[in-house]
């Protein structure tokens, strides 16, 4: 079984089986007519259960095989223009190059003696971001596996700042659009059940500074402690952007750490539209998802702190790891910032995209997909059968079939709930869901630039036909 170890003897099979497999999933990239075949669990689950992991293949090419039935016929694509769902993004080919290099080579970014070069990539990106969102030489950071995770690291460090002698007296104060990971790294810190405030927002979706202000009087007045505000640039729902400057100022008049989880609006940081993250800068910490705004592959997602010496709250020494002389020699070693121990050379990925298409060819994509969802929200607004909840800051469009002759909100809701699912069994396209107000909405997260205001109005026309369906078939049967 050696053969199949990859090193200096086995490069040219390394070679020949991952040309292979390259070939496959550009056959299969592009042949894709739909987005998705609309298989169901109930169909895909026998063609696992009959697979016997206890009797290998014996080589590549018929294991290959195998996957198209078990993975790659039935995948769901993100890269297809009526992918409209979730914050997935297709991918920039710079970047699937990098994930070839970093997945052969294998290099573990913890520790300098593991990855030399790619710990000083890593931190040359983490400078680049922190200049970008205007930090100082003081910054710093650590590439995570993702937003929730990166919230996580935030929230600790923003724990252990504040100092308080009894946890049950933290508060931390968030918009009621802001992402659950926040109320679950409240629960996995420790902090009590009431420790998240919800904070209402304003019609636009954006946290109402006038309620965080009450609130966090309140939290002084109380003799709790006002642990962290944690803004959005950028929820997940409606793309709503917190009103950052107003936020900070909050914060520094209560001495409160300001983290922004821009998520899904990072990609504003190489955007013409750089304005709107205006006073991100004043954040104490700040998440940024490239495997969302940036069109990396999961996962490539940054924390980002104002003040490096912060980090110190998650270093731990290893003797066999990184003992404490290897700080005072000063070694670069990323596993003194981050949660993880063992970790991907994910920020190869962002290095290859910088280095090939520029910032600007990256915040030029992002913005093509921010004008389609202005193009798309005239669409709905001029449209008597939809209702369109907000007018998008970023690339989401969020939105209701309302029939002309129908009333009643339950079974508009269930029309709506129908339509979607009926859409995504027929694979023609993808679309997410959500609530507003307590009632069924769908919703386009626009982040493919090749999706067009036609591809829009097809998917429009599909849920429209199917919600139609849904209401005739109902109410005959009442009838």
């Amino acid at each position: 079984m050696r053969s199949h170890l990859l090193n200096d003897t086995t490069a040219e099979q390394y070679r020949l089986t991952a040309t292979a497999a390259v070939e496959r999933v550009a056959a299969q990239l592009a042949s894709a007519k739909k987005p998705f075949t609309g298989i169901s669990p109930q169909e895909l689950a026998p063609a696992l259960d009959a697979v016997d992991l206890d009797k290998p293949l014996g080589s590549a090419d018929a294991a290959l095989d195998e996957l198209d039935t078990v993975y790659l016929r039935d995948a769901v694509y993100f890269h297809h223009p009526r992918y409209l769902a979730h914050l997935n993004c297709p991918v920039v080919i710079p970047a699937v190059v990098a994930e070839a290099v970093l997945s052969a080579v294998n290099s573990s970014l913890d520790t300098w003696d593991q990855s030399a070069g790619g710990t000083l990539i890593e931190q040359r990106l983490v400078d680049w971001t922190a200049g970008r969102i205007g930090y100082g030489p003081g910054a710093d950071g650590v590439f995570t596996s993702g937003g929730s995770q990166s919230n996580l690291q935030a929230l600790l460090l923003a724990r252990e700042e504040a100092k308080a002698a009894d946890a049950s007296l933290l508060r931390v104060f968030t918009s009621e659009c802001s992402h659950f990971s926040v109320q679950k790294s409240a629960k996995l810190l420790g902090l009590g059940p009431g420790a998240v405030v919800s904070i209402p927002c304003d019609g636009d979706k954006r946290m109402q500074t006038v309620a965080l202000a009450r609130e966090l009087e309140r939290c002084r007045e109380e003799g709790a402690v006002p642990m962290a505000v944690v803004a959005t640039a950028g929820t997940t729902d409606f793309g709503s952007i917190d009103p950052l400057p107003e936020i900070a100022e909050l914060c520094a008049r209560y001495g409160t750490w300001m983290h922004v989880d821009a998520a899904y609006g990072c990609g504003l940081l190489v955007s013409r539209r750089r304005s709107l993250l205006d006073g991100i800068e004043n954040a104490d910490s700040v998440t940024v998802d490239y495997h969302k705004s940036f069109f990396q592959p999961v996962s490539s997602s940054a924390l980002v702190v104002r003040d490096g010496v912060t980090l110190r709250h998650a270093t731990y020494h290893a003797d066999y790891l990184n003992p404490r002389s290897a700080a005072e020699a000063r070694i670069p070693n990323q596993v003194d910032k981050s949660l993880q121990t063992t970790r991907r050379f994910d920020a190869l990925k962002l290095w290859m995209t910088l280095r090939v298409m520029g910032a600007d060819g990256v915040g030029g994509l992002f913005d093509e997909v921010i004008d389609l969802a202005g193009e798309g929200w005239k669409l709905l607004a001029a449209d008597p059968r939809f209702d369109v909840a907000v007018e998008p800051q970023l690339s989401t469009l969020v939105f209701r079939f309302i029939p002309g002759d129908v009333t009643s909100p339950t079974l508009i809701d269930r029309a709506n709930q129908y339509a979607r699912k009926a859409l995504f069994a027929s694979g023609d396209a993808v679309v997410a869901g959500t609530t507003v107000n307590g009632r069924a909405y769908l919703k386009f997260t626009l982040l493919n630039p090749q999706t067009t205001v036609a591809d829009i109005a097809a998917v429009l026309d599909l849920l429209a036909e199917h919600a139609g369906q849904y209401l005739g078939e109902t109410l005959v049967h009442a009838s």
